[in-house]
């Protein structure tokens, strides 16, 4: 039983729709269980065995050990985490055997990758290959979790699966950037030879179920609202970027590893909005201020300045859905973080 009220409720919504005989019988193995991706496909895969009854066994892959919204689903049969580091070659081909695999582990944030970007070239790369080879059968799946940063130098929006960005191998983001790419095309040779492996490319998930100190956007608002009691921009921000809830988004991803038909989809949101207002709106709902640099200031360059993605193909599919507006999911994380920072 998840003790959080709302990851209960958006695993169920994760799960709405799913085609629960793809999982009968089988066993799902999950890297990066513990981080925003991984937490949510756990509470949907929890929510089929207790609620829905389907017999999934699930093994799940955590780097630094199970976090405390987590706990509690250790003490399931049906649930087995594995603690190890990825990256590391003796980890990673001792794991078990699969009949679908999710590959959700990498490093979401830009300051992460960037700090990282070995570490994160090898997560994408080599570990895509080695977890492919340990899909059971020509029957199995296989999710890669890739990213819309594959879309980096592209200007002219929104973004199809069609399409490729034009960013260099010295561009500042590269490490994250190619070592999608990449993990793309390993995807696709083993989608040719043994399994139906498929590719999502994920753009600005967001929602509760993060831990302290995560520093993307939203999160940060969020804890400087919290903590500091204002909301400081490093630029006046004009970016514009379309957020997709993280229910969303694995529920969307959890439909295209089951029953895709294609061998990539863009998986993202529709609420667009700009960096300043965002920030203006995590500050109406916590009452604070924001405040904007006298002269300009100076935020990411190396970042898009607009990020949004053509979802027909994914809509053509499986239809059109309901997203979870803008302003409800940023209550839900605004709240995760009260408890998570112990503020009132």
């Amino acid at each position: 039983m998840l003790k959080s009220d709302v990851l209960a409720s958006d695993g169920k919504n994760c799960s709405l729709d799913v085609a629960t005989d793809q999982l009968e019988n089988r066993t799902v193995l999950l890297t990066g269980a513990s981080g925003l991706i991984g937490t949510h496909f756990l509470c949907a895969l929890h929510y089929l065995q207790t609620v829905l009854s389907v017999n999934v066994k699930v093994i799940a892959i955590v780097n630094r050990g199970i976090p405390e919204h987590l706990v509690s689903l250790s003490t399931s049969n049906a649930i087995q985490f594995i603690q190890g580091d990825l990256a590391t070659e003796a980890f990673v081909c001792d794991l078990p055997p699969a009949d679908v695999i999710v590959h959700a582990a990498t490093y979401g944030q830009p300051g992460m990758f960037m700090d990282y970007p070995e570490i994160t070239i090898k997560l994408n790369t080599y570990v895509t290959s080695v977890l492919l080879e340990k899909v059971l059968n020509k029957n199995g799946r296989f999710l890669f979790i890739s990213s819309s940063e594959v879309y980096s130098g592209l200007t002219t929006t929104p973004f199809s699966e069609t399409k490729m960005g034009s960013t260099t191998p010295d561009h500042p983001r590269a490490c994250y950037i190619e070592a999608k790419r990449c993990g793309e095309a390993v995807v696709n040779v083993y989608r040719n030879k043994s399994c139906s492996a498929t590719s999502a490319r994920l753009s600005l998930a967001y929602g509760p179920g993060t831990r302290r100190g995560d520093r993307r956007v939203i999160n940060n608002f969020v804890e400087k609202a919290l903590l500091q009691k204002k909301i400081t921009l490093l630029d006046n921000g004009e970016a514009k970027r379309t957020y997709c809830y993280v229910s969303d988004a694995v529920n969307m991803m959890l439909r295209i590893l089951l029953e895709g038909q294609e061998s990539v989809y863009n998986v993202g949101g529709v609420s667009s909005v700009t960096i300043a207002d965002l920030a203006r709106l995590v500050g109406k709902i916590v009452g604070v201020n924001v405040i904007f640099p006298q002269h300009g200031g100076g935020g990411d360059s190396c970042a898009p300045e607009v990020v949004r993605l053509d979802i027909a193909r994914y809509t053509a599919e499986f239809g059109e859905r309901e997203f979870v507006g803008l302003e409800t999911g940023l209550r839900n994380i605004i709240e995760w973080q009260k408890n998570l920072y112990s503020v009132e």
